[in-house]
């Protein structure tokens, strides 16, 4: 038998579905008939893809191998029908486009829209997430943070550019809250707060962690996301971290932290060159738009220096960024 690409997308169905019963039931096939087909696939290629259980199925070593290779096959297939459909019909596809949570994400959308193209936004907390999409083929391009001391997976072939090497991370608190005084908060200012984190995005935790670790602090934490946050502290009962394009408000103050013992890297990670370059000049100019509006940034920004000239060349996983000897990110093995 020689493999088809139905037959990549019915092994991708089984690895999303997680048993033969509802993987069936998404491609419209009996299970009887999916479950032969799978028998002739793994006869085809030598051996079993899928361990059958009680509660389903779940991937062999052999498989998970195998659907690496698919899903990029099935997604680039995908995405030619949609293309061709839509340069038949006389228009242009869209550009999907994911992203962590950001302030610059209105101002991208919009300088990236325009006549026959309608950029589609998928949003998730999880950086390694977008980043496994874009890979996949079901995200062209994806804007992500690197939380500092946890390197994000990349998979290989990933085309990466920084958009900024270090933004520092900035304090939520309330107005009234003694520390929001001054320009500039002190960790041992906030020893007797309890602090909020969202454990969902990669990484946060355990810089947020690391960072009161070392000056000794060991505070109450709540775990939740940053929108139920921002609410939390406008009422005194949290304080947490946030981007430093975030904007005070007559309730909440954001304010710097001495020393910006927390940072993180900001990356446009897509599967060509041509595709994040077109991409990346709009990102750039909206980043830097919503980093004027905020009082606290502009004002770091100002203290450390004019802003930073034009990025240099895409990355791919491994290689150094120029003048910093760091490897650019840390592929996925």
């Amino acid at each position: 038998m020689e493999l088809e690409v139905r037959h990549l997308r019915a092994l991708c169905a089984i690895d999303d579905a997680g048993s033969l019963h509802r993987a069936a039931r998404q491609l419209g096939v009996a299970q009887p008939t999916l479950s032969a087909q799978l028998s002739r696939i793994e006869q085809a290629l030598g051996g079993r893809l899928f361990v059958r259980e009680r509660t389903g199925c779940r991937p062999t070593p052999l498989g998970r191998t195998v659907l690496g290779r698919a899903r990029p096959l099935v997604a680039d297939m995908r995405t030619l029908v949609r293309e061709t459909r839509a340069a038949a019909a006389g228009g242009d596809s869209r550009l999907r486009v994911g992203s962590t949570a950001s302030r610059a994400l209105a101002g991208w959308l919009r300088r990236l829209r325009r006549p026959g193209l309608e950029p589609a936004l998928q949003m998730d907390v999880s950086a390694n997430e977008l980043l496994r999409r874009v890979a996949d083929g079901q995200l062209d391009v994806a804007f992500v943070h690197e939380v500092e001391g946890s390197p994000l997976r990349v998979p290989e072939g990933l085309r990466l550019r920084v958009l900024v090497e270090r933004e520092p991370q900035f304090v939520m608190l309330p107005a009234d809250h003694p520390a929001a005084a001054g320009g500039v908060v002190r960790l041992a200012d906030l020893a007797e707060d309890r602090w909020m984190v969202d454990p969902t995005v990669d990484g946060e935790w355990d810089g947020v962690h690391r960072m009161l670790r070392a000056v000794g602090l060991n505070p109450r934490v709540l775990h939740g996301d940053y929108h139920t946050a921002a609410s939390l502290v406008a009422t005194g009962e949290v304080v947490t971290v946030c981007q430093p394009s975030s904007r005070s408000r007559p309730d909440l103050a954001v304010r710097r932290l001495a020393g910006d013992p927390l940072g993180v890297r900001l990356l446009l990670a897509a599967r060509t060159r041509d595709r994040l370059d077109a991409a990346y000049p709009a990102l750039e100019e909206a980043y830097w738009e919503v980093a004027r509006e905020s009082c606290a940034y502009r004002e770091w920004l100002e203290d450390t220096g004019p802003l930073p000239a034009p990025s240099p060349p895409p990355l791919t996983p491994g290689t150094a960024v120029p003048g910093t000897g760091r490897p650019a990110l840390t592929p996925s093995r």
